[in-house]
């Protein structure tokens, strides 16, 4: 006697993200960096604060509509969270002052080989030439065969 096929299963309906009104109603999560130990924190719609489960450090939580930006710490290479439009960011791990920078604040210079005009981000110490791949050193005078010979 003929064993009868079990229909195939219907996939799953795509995931559709809530709208923003609605994950609100729905007890939808924000994340910010801790300001402790640095972990990644989750916390409810509404929250002012969050207290951190692993070091038990309380992060104030910014005001809703602030918008957050995000950079790596020049002295230890943490990334660090800011409030968009602030000028300066002090590490909570290295105490490290960092400039923070809009992405638009570029400064050129000439290749220290090609003479190609390169652009780079505002602060930067040293930028790698695309066309040639020479490192040219920023801020600091760049040297030539012919200034080394005319003494």
């Amino acid at each position: 006697m003929p064993v009868p096929l079990a229909p195939y299963p219907t996939p799953p309906a795509p995931y559709t993200p809530p709208s923003p009104a609605a994950a609100a109603a729905n007890g939808a999560q924000s994340q910010l960096v801790c300001s402790g130990c640095r972990n990644l924190l989750l916390y409810p719609a509404g929250a002012t604060s969050v207290c951190c489960a692993v070091c038990n450090a309380v992060t104030a939580v910014p005001p809703p509509g602030t918008e957050m930006a995000q950079l790596v710490c020049g002295g230890c290479h943490t990334l660090l969270m800011y409030i968009r439009g602030a000028t300066s960011v002090q590490c909570s791990c290295c105490h490290t002052v960092n400039l923070a920078l809009e992405a638009n604040q570029v400064a050129h210079v000439n290749c220290g080989n090609c003479r190609m005009l390169l652009m780079y981000q505002y602060g930067a110490r040293s930028v790698k030439c695309a066309v040639c791949n020479f490192v040219t050193s920023v801020g600091v005078p760049v040297s030539t065969p012919e200034q080394k010979f005319t003494n």
